[in-house]
């Protein structure tokens, strides 16, 4: 939706200097020119308003230099352009498995860390070419109306127990998310999770089966099937439950076994302004603007400081709060690039065993 190793980037989610919106601009070389503007690419939507309002407010206020956005992520276009040596991007969100490929196959520019200061960073969140700006998770979402007083499933195991927690439930139909999560519920311990047993994990799969209610396919419908009482337990995307959640609904998150995913940001090869690029990524490890990402779309940062900023009653909704951070796993990309046709071959035949 995290890189002490690089399995752990994705689709896979700062600077303690950076620790104030009246933090000062960083010394510029006396022949550092300046360029009218700088160009960011990402996913658009939402959260080009929030950026816009944060990251590149704070980018414009400190260096004097526009902020152009433009969408949506594209790494065909991403590659276009560094191969034709002339990128237009400054700065691209780069999505899912495709931070892996950019990495190693040269497109991006590696972090400057005399200027991005990720110190206290943990060292799921640090690379030394994909800058790990926040991270989602795919998680169990709940009604608190069915299971009041934390006496929800905690974990995968709990939710393949349906004596102890019975009700209809909704998986995504898709292997990504739910091989570990049968894996989990099968008792393989969190670090132990890759390479995937597939076999044990379609085994596991095959007794929760009778008891899935609705195989959901977009990010809205667990959400959607929790108000609508139609199920009782979900997996699904944090984001979709934190907004039920702030707006009142009956409907809550446990992070036990999660599958964490990051948001990642790259600075093209070649780009011409690839020194300002390092600047506007440094803007993004302020603990005070990710705070502020974070209690708008619960994706939070990575700087050790940005709790400090973040309310009390959102704090527990984030896949990244102290406390939700260390019973998650990263859903290990490397993996999935190598084995995911395979593994969508075998779930597609699963699901053909009606």
């Amino acid at each position: 939706m995290i890189l002490s190793s690089r399995r752990r980037i994705l689709g896979v989610a700062g600077g303690l200097a950076a620790g104030s919106l009246a933090t000062p601009a960083l010394p510029q070389p006396a022949a550092r020119a300046k360029p009218d503007r700088i160009v960011v690419n990402a996913s658009g939507g939402a959260m080009a308003n929030i950026f816009r309002r944060t990251y590149f407010a704070e980018f414009e206020r400190l260096h004097g230099i526009r902020v152009v956005d433009t969408s949506p992520v594209d790494f065909g276009k991403l590659r276009a352009m560094v191969e034709s040596g002339n990128p237009e991007w400054t700065v691209t969100e780069i999505g899912g498995q495709d931070a892996v490929r950019a990495k190693e196959m040269n497109l991006v520019e590696p972090l400057d860390l005399s200027i991005i200061n990720l110190n206290g960073y943990p060292a799921a969140a640090r690379d030394s070419h994909i800058y790990i700006s926040s991270a989602y998770s795919t998680a169990l979402g709940y009604r608190t109306d069915v299971f009041p007083n934390n006496t929800q499933p905690k974990g995968w195991a709990e939710f393949w127990d349906v004596r102890r927690f019975p009700g209809p439930r909704s998986l995504r139909n898709h292997p990504v998310d739910n091989l570990e999560f049968a894996l989990l519920a099968d008792g393989v311990p969190l670090d132990k999770l890759y390479p995937i047993d597939m076999d044990r994990a379609f085994r596991k799969l095959d007794e929760i089966r009778p008891h899935i209610q609705v195989w959901w396919t977009t990010g809205a419908q667990p959400a959607q099937l929790l108000v609508d009482r139609e199920v009782v337990l979900a997996s699904g995307w944090n984001g979709r439950f934190f907004e039920l959640t702030r707006r009142g609904a009956p409907v809550a998150t446990d992070f036990t076994g999660g599958s964490l995913k990051s948001s990642v940001y790259g600075i093209p090869r070649g780009t011409r302004q690839a020194y300002w690029g390092q600047q506007f990524i440094q803007v993004m490890t302020n603990p005070r603007l990710q705070a502020i990402y974070a209690t708008e779309l619960s994706y939070a940062g990575f700087n050790p400081e940005t709790m400090n900023f973040v309310a009390d009653d959102v704090r527990p909704l984030l896949p990244a709060a102290p406390g939700n951070l260390e019973k998650q796993f990263w859903l290990d990309v490397p993996w999935w690039t190598e084995n995911g046709a395979r593994a969508q071959e075998r779930w597609n035949r699963w699901m053909l065993r009606r």
